[in-house]
Order: structure tokens, then C-alpha cells, then sequence
């Protein structure tokens, strides 16, 4: 999915008024947190490079999670909306959708990617 994909099927999914650069950085924001919680805690994280989406970035760039999990990122920006909205409730129902597509990632890729090592210290 790229970044605007992610932002018109949002777009055409949940009326909203915030624009195109905060749904960016929204975007990049969750991309960043993918990057160092999930991928950077396995080998040759070094091979993948991220350095954030702004309004320069092109928005045809893929973002990092693959189909099937891309749902993440609708349902990401689903909870940024409706968080700034201060719709609670529907926040709490948009964050916890988030939140099983996330986790099905994690899983997903700690299963198929090996985790760093630690170097083992002898007293």
C-alpha cells in the first residue's frame, strides 16, 4: 500500500477534515514505530532504510508493512481521527482494530525473521 492509497481509502472510509500532511505524518509516526520496535530487533535491519514521509515525500512510496497487515494502516489513521475528534468511544474501538493488525504483523514477522542475538557476559 502507498501512502496514498492509505489516505484516500481513509479519506473515503471516515469523513474528515484534517489534511493530507497530517494524515502524512500520522503515516510516518506509525512507520517509524514499525521500524524500531519490530524490524530494527531483527537481523539485517541495516538493509532496510526509513528516514520519514513529509510533504515532500512522494506519495506513490510504499509504505513498510506488506499486504495482508497494510489494513493496520487504515485502521491507524481510523484512530488518529477519531482521537482528534475526541470521539472516545469510537477511538477505543478504532485503536483496538489497530492494535490486532499490528500485533498480527509482530507475530507475522517474529515468526519469519531471525531476532538479534545478544552477546552472552561472563563474570
Amino acid at each position: 500500500m502507498t501512502i496514498i492509497e492509505a489516505i484516500n481509502e481513509i479519506d473515503s472510509l471516515k469523513h474528515n477534515t484534517y489534511t493530507q500532511s497530517d494524515k502524512v505524518r500520522w503515516l510516518s509516526r506509525l512507520d517509524a514505530m514499525v521500524k524500531r520496535l519490530i524490524i530494527d530487533t531483527h537481523e539485517n535491519a541495516d538493509d532496510f532504510a526509513f528516514k520519514g514521509y513529509d510533504e515532500d515525500t512522494d506519495m506513490d512510496t510504499e509504505l513498510i508493512v506488506p499486504a495482508p497487515f497494510d489494513e493496520m494502516y487504515i485502521r491507524w489513521l481510523e484512530a488518529q481521527i477519531d482521537y482528534a475528534n475526541g470521539e472516545y468511544n469510537k477511538y477505543n474501538t478504532s485503536i483496538t482494530m489497530y492494535q490486532t493488525a499490528y500485533d498480527g504483523f509482530a507475530n507475522y514477522y517474529n515468526r519469519t525473521h531471525m531476532p538479534l542475538g545478544s552477546k552472552l557476559k561472563y563474570f
